[in-house]
């Protein structure tokens, strides 16, 4: 993969727990929406068994004229020093990499279903539909405890506006525990969840990202209702 060299421009918290990191795009650098890429740091001030690299899903769109990332703040070596990165702190990049992208000559409707920071990949997808007006149906099922963990929550609820063709469906599993109202799903992403909304699930392509339970539990919830394993593509989010 190539590699580049780059600078943070600035931070930002888009759910409790979770950042987006906003990189200056190198000249170059072009990528498919759903497509993911390694960034390292530089002379960190402190590192650990970790490691000084990640690779995550790319959240900006190809035709916005930055890379951002997203993911969950955990208490790691890797994570501080990005965290506490100034504006103009030097990364390495490496990408781009990956084949969970929507395939240009399926006509099928697409089905993202994500679970928690699983979302990155599709943001970079619906964004990039959004901007080229896709004429294709696009279908987003966002699970999360609660609104105050969704990242990206009130851009997704609005992209149906932006493209007709674009439809989201989140659900919550925890509102009890939430300060936040909704009047969306609740409840797990479940095959009566998905029925309620589209016509049929064997008509569908499918695209699946997040933790690896959520990931092995879709799968065996599409392929029980008929989806055939060509038509399931997945992209499994570790924790570091």
């Amino acid at each position: 993969m190539p590699k580049y060299e780059t600078t943070l421009t600035r931070n930002q918290t888009v759910a409790e727990g979770t950042m987006a990191f906003h990189f200056a795009k190198p000249a170059g650098f072009a990528f498919k929406p759903g497509q993911s890429m390694n960034v390292s740091l530089i002379d960190p001030p402190e590192t650990d068994a970790k490691g000084n690299n990640r690779t995550f899903s790319i959240v900006s769109a190809p035709h916005e004229n930055e890379l951002v990332i997203a993911t969950r703040m955990r208490d790691t070596a890797f994570k501080r020093v990005l965290k506490s990165m100034p504006a103009g702190g030097r990364v390495s990049l490496r990408g781009p990499a990956g084949m969970f992208t929507l395939d240009p000559t399926d006509a099928r409707p697409a089905v993202f279903l994500a679970g928690g920071i699983g979302i990155t990949p599709f943001v970079s997808m619906l964004r990039g539909a959004a901007h080229s007006g896709l004429a294709r149906d696009l279908w987003l099922f966002y699970s999360n405890r609660r609104p105050e963990d969704a990242a990206f929550l009130d851009e997704l609820m609005s992209l149906p506006k932006r493209n007709s063709r674009l439809h989201f469906v989140g659900t919550m599993v925890e509102m009890d525990k939430s300060s936040r109202p909704w009047s969306g799903e609740k409840g797990f992403l479940d095959r009566a969840m998905l029925e309620r909304h589209l016509k049929g699930l064997a008509a569908n392509v499918y695209y699946i990202a997040g933790p690896p339970g959520l990931v092995e539990a879709m799968q065996k919830m599409l392929t029980s209702a008929g989806v055939v394993e060509d038509a399931i593509n997945t992209d499994e989010f570790f924790g570091y």
